[in-house]
């Protein structure tokens, strides 16, 4: 019975095989295809193009969909009651994460497959705790790459390490590319000014160039003022050995409280992965106050014909600078645990 039963099922069973594979097979490329035209709707509805997730949308488009899937995610964990810590500088990396989302969409608009390879997504903690929990998010700031692949939302994304703080847009251009095909393409940064800006500059700019060439012609502009350009030497150099730039572009704060002890506060950080303002303006005080008394040795003590104020101003000169260079380097050595041996000549030992 068997052997003249199985001619007639094998067919039968190939074909019902076939059609089952074939209709999952539709099913699955109709889901994925739902929720790739799902994520470009709430795309167009950003206006940086980042998606806000929350715990039924990361179910709807991640835990309930199988792998692979035809899009990648990548996620920017936020919390709002965070967002005024500058040390955690969430408010700047969020705008820089946007700034790359917009990109990557003005890149690809040519390529609707392309765009469509990657989201950009956001998920604020107040209002998606479980997702949060689900990655094991338990410090912040926190990026994470979901792949095409991934099964296990904790062990299956790719969590984006430290980034560039002069081009934190294009250090997540980079992970992304490096982890994707996507080709996210050129950051597109907004001007500083904007064309009405411009314009108002220009015409104020013509308007006061007659009054700017009668002023230089009489010399009576502040160009010409010995005072002013020693004042603004000085302010110069304070800035450039006290990495004042740095402070205002990262905008460092001048001290943080003790997170041990909140009462306390901290103005100067051990660890070279952060400068507190205050630790940075001390060493420019110090580095000042060397370039000025080396600046009066150089053009003032010279003209004095008095050898024993001489003797005495230099000595003094001497003096406070090595106490200066030492204090530096003793806080140098503090700060980033690298100590600095003074060199004696082998003839000298």
């Amino acid at each position: 019975m068997s052997a003249i039963a199985a001619p007639s099922m094998s067919p039968l069973f190939i074909f019902i095989f076939i059609f089952s594979f074939i209709t999952l097979f539709t099913i699955s490329s109709c889901s994925h295809d739902d929720l790739v035209s799902d994520l470009i709707s709430l795309q167009s509805q950003s206006e940086s193009g980042v998606i806000r997730l929350n715990d039924r949308l990361l179910s709807r488009f991640i835990t309930s969909s199988k792998p692979p899937r035809a899009f990648s995610l990548l996620i920017f964990f936020d919390a709002n009651q965070l967002r005024d810590k500058s040390e955690l500088n969430l408010k700047v990396l969020r705008n820089e994460f946007a700034l790359l989302a917009s990109s990557f969409i003005t890149n690809n608009k040519e390529n609707p497959s392309s765009r469509s390879t990657i989201f950009f997504c956001d998920i604020e903690f107040k209002e998606s705790q479980s997702s949060f929990q689900q990655f094991g998010v338990n410090s912040l700031p926190h990026i994470r790459l979901v792949p095409t692949t991934a099964a296990r939302l904790k062990d299956d994304s790719i969590q984006m390490g430290g980034v560039d703080p002069s081009s934190v847009a294009e250090s997540m251009a980079q992970f992304v590319e490096s982890r994707t095909n996507a080709i996210v393409g050129p950051i597109h940064r907004p001007p500083v000014l904007s064309k009405k800006q411009i314009a108002f500059c220009i015409v104020a700019l013509l308007l006061c160039i007659p009054f700017a060439i009668k002023k230089v012609i009489a010399g009576e502009t502040l160009l010409h003022d010995r005072k002013i350009w020693l004042v603004g030497a000085i302010f110069v150099y304070f800035v450039s050995v006290s990495g004042g730039m740095y402070n205002i572009i990262r905008k460092m704060p001048m001290f943080m409280a003790d997170r041990n002890d909140p009462s306390k506060l901290i103005f100067f950080y051990q660890g070279s992965d952060m400068q507190l303002g205050a630790e940075g303006f001390t060493v420019g005080f110090l580095y000042t106050i060397v370039g000025l008394l080396l600046a009066v040795v150089i053009h003032l003590l010279v003209k004095v014909k008095n050898v024993n104020l001489q003797r005495g101003v230099m000595f003094f000169a001497i003096i406070v600078s090595f106490l200066a260079v030492k204090k530096v380097i003793e806080l140098d050595g503090w700060k980033t645990g690298y100590a600095i041996h003074m060199y004696w000549p082998s003839g000298w030992l």
